[in-house]
């Protein structure tokens, strides 16, 4: 019981990262103010809870609901001791070279704007909370191309950069701010910001954990409790030492192309060195 009567903000908490990590904090004895747009699903994260789970309707592109939201939180419970800014979606998916203002303004909105000011609006009600801490949602995307959508990309490489300067400016009150970075996991943050229906959704679950075995080190695909797990230790005190950094939790797929840790995949200095062989043997 970690978090035993603390105060735990979730944002994003309808479905996913934000709905297995509330359950596992509000598991953990915390009093978790779970957040989203998504009512039917609020009401399914509570239900599904052993603990304390306190549902509310929250946009995060609107800075007023994001305040109302930490406001209410600090005044029915006496304070914060930690937010998890996690809500999100895929995104516009155009390219660089055909994305429109509206979208990209969109996707910076609710993937950056939105951490930036629940950051904003929760520290006044956690000066002064022993432990207190952020944990935002960042993402492989923000190490390189490849893995999102541009826009996507961008954004969640501006909240490691937030995560950085957010720890500076708030060391002089104790509170700590961390980002954890997911790889593939087996969610429907994409598949819902394409508009498929839920059949073709259980699909593209399915093809995206049968890649996922292929695509990385650790072949599985990467589950929601995957990232609870890490958003929840660096909340805790054991990561009381650990503050402006990271944790990637992707199965290994940063690691480099699948040559650099699949020995059946010849690599480049592989194959010079077969030729050099050769060349020898000639």
């Amino acid at each position: 019981m970690r978090f035993n009567g603390k105060t735990v903000v979730v944002t994003g908490a309808a479905s996913g990262i934000g709905r297995a990590t509330a359950l596992a904090f509000s598991g953990e004895g915390a009093i978790v103010y779970a957040a989203d747009i998504d009512d039917a699903g609020l009401a399914a994260t509570a239900a599904a809870s052993n603990g304390t789970i306190v549902t509310a309707r929250c946009d995060v592109t609107r800075t007023e609901d994001i305040k109302a939201l930490m406001d209410r939180a600090a005044a029915e419970t006496g304070g914060i001791d930690c937010v998890f800014n996690n809500a999100g979606a895929g995104g516009d998916r155009a390219a660089i070279d055909e994305i429109e203002p509206e979208g990209w303004d969109r996707t910076m909105d609710l993937l950056l704007r939105s951490v930036a000011f629940g950051i904003r609006y929760a520290v006044p009600h956690m000066i002064g909370r022993k432990g207190a801490s952020f944990v935002n949602t960042s993402s492989v995307a923000a190490i390189g191309p490849g893995y999102s959508p541009t826009a996507y990309a961008v954004a969640k490489a501006g909240v490691l950069h937030l995560t950085k300067v957010g720890a500076a400016d708030l060391a002089k009150h104790q509170i700590r701010v961390n980002a954890v970075q997911p790889g593939f996991i087996n969610t429907n943050i994409f598949t819902s910001a394409m508009g498929m229906p839920e059949d073709l959704e259980l699909q593209a679950k399915g093809a995206i954990a049968a890649m996922s075995k292929q695509a990385q080190p650790i072949a599985r695909g990467g589950q929601a409790d995957d990232i609870a797990n890490a958003v929840l230790f660096l909340a805790s005190e054991a990561a009381s030492f650990m503050t402006g950094t990271s944790l990637l939790v992707d199965g290994g797929i940063t690691i480099g192309p699948r040559h650099s840790w699949d020995p059946e995949i010849p690599g480049l200095f592989d194959a010079l060195q077969k030729m050099a062989d050769g060349g020898k043997a000639a």
